[in-house]
């Protein structure tokens, strides 16, 4: 068999590539998937990713697409907004909503179930309660719809606007062993993130001084915390007075204090059980010289007393004789 000519060399390739193509045209399409409903949920004005097709008229795209709802108010105020519910598959959605979080529980919607048609967006509105006894600061929570065999929870972010209270308490300090047990308590309606610094003395001086120091804590409004500060090189003897004090940002501070005493356990049992058999030692002796003196005591005699003899009249007999 002669070789290849040039000509035959640049022709393979050709062929190569239109003996590909017929069999790619002869293969069977791919089936459409019709499975559950392609759907989305968003607060309204958003427009990322799949959604993109049905986000609110005027709603920004890319960057300036709503990751979640915020919404800001004083106390006792009603917030509104809406949320986008879009179904992008080929037959009707149900959809039901609901919050869950602090501030989702806030939320009522004006539909709690909603069916959204094929290829539609539905713009649900929704009113956010803030209550009446709100404390400024930031609440968050979600709203949540469910459909389809799916739930996509959207956050939700309210700032309750207010004049701040910082307010921060030290509280049930306990000494005991090797460990010193306190509660901090936030009494006013800021978020908290205190610092704790300790210091205990004893009869000789001073025992423990740990400088002021951050604790990997952050304290809600309303919310107590109770901890335990260790103290391994605790005194084995001695009667000392342990000092917290507890600082925050805002100008927040407070102190407490506890105290306790220190004896080694093995001197004191013993020296409490040598007392108690010196105690029983002498009761026992005083005991037995009680029983002695009572038997060695001379019982008392009893006299029968007889009646007087007449001596005068024999007297006056015998001087007759």
């Amino acid at each position: 068999m002669s070789p290849p000519t040039p000509c035959r060399r640049r022709a393979l390739p050709v062929l190569t590539a239109a003996l590909a193509a017929l069999l790619y045209g002869l293969a069977p399409p791919a089936a459409a998937d019709d499975g559950p409903a392609d759907w989305t949920a968003r607060p309204a004005g958003s427009g990322t990713g799949r959604d993109a097709r049905a986000r609110p008229a005027g709603s920004g795209t890319g960057r300036d697409a709503r990751p979640y709802v915020y919404l800001e108010g004083t106390p006792g105020t009603v917030l509104q907004d809406r949320l986008a519910v879009t179904n992008s598959g080929r037959t009707p959605l149900t959809v039901r909503l609901r919050g869950d979080g602090r501030a989702g529980g806030w939320i009522r919607f004006a539909e709690d179930t909603v069916t959204v048609p094929a290829r539609t967006r539905a713009d649900v509105p929704l009113a956010l309660t803030v209550p009446p006894d709100a404390v400024p600061g930031d609440a968050s929570g979600e709203a949540v719809a469910i459909g389809g065999g799916e739930e996509i929870r959207v956050p939700v972010r309210v700032r309750t606007v207010g004049p701040t209270l910082a307010a921060l308490t030290v509280e049930d300090v306990e000494v005991s062993g090797g460990a010193i047990r306190y509660a901090l308590v936030n009494r006013g309606n800021a978020m908290l993130r205190p610092r704790l610094a300790v210091r205990a003395e004893g009869v000789f001086g001073t025992l423990l001084d740990r400088p002021e120091r951050p604790l990997p804590l952050e304290l809600a409004p309303g919310r107590r915390a109770e901890r335990t500060e260790p103290w391994p090189d605790a005194p084995a003897l001695d009667a000392v007075t342990v000092r917290l004090r507890v600082t925050a940002p805002g100008g927040v501070r407070d102190e407490a204090a506890a105290s306790a005493t220190y004896l080694p356990v093995g001197p004191a049992v013993g020296g409490g059980l040598l007392l108690l058999g010196g105690l029983a030692v002498f009761a026992s002796g005083a005991y037995r010289r009680r029983r002695r003196t009572g038997r060695a005591a001379p019982r008392p005699t009893t006299v029968d007393a007889q009646p007087p003899v007449a001596t005068e009249p024999l007297l006056k007999a015998g001087a007759k004789t």
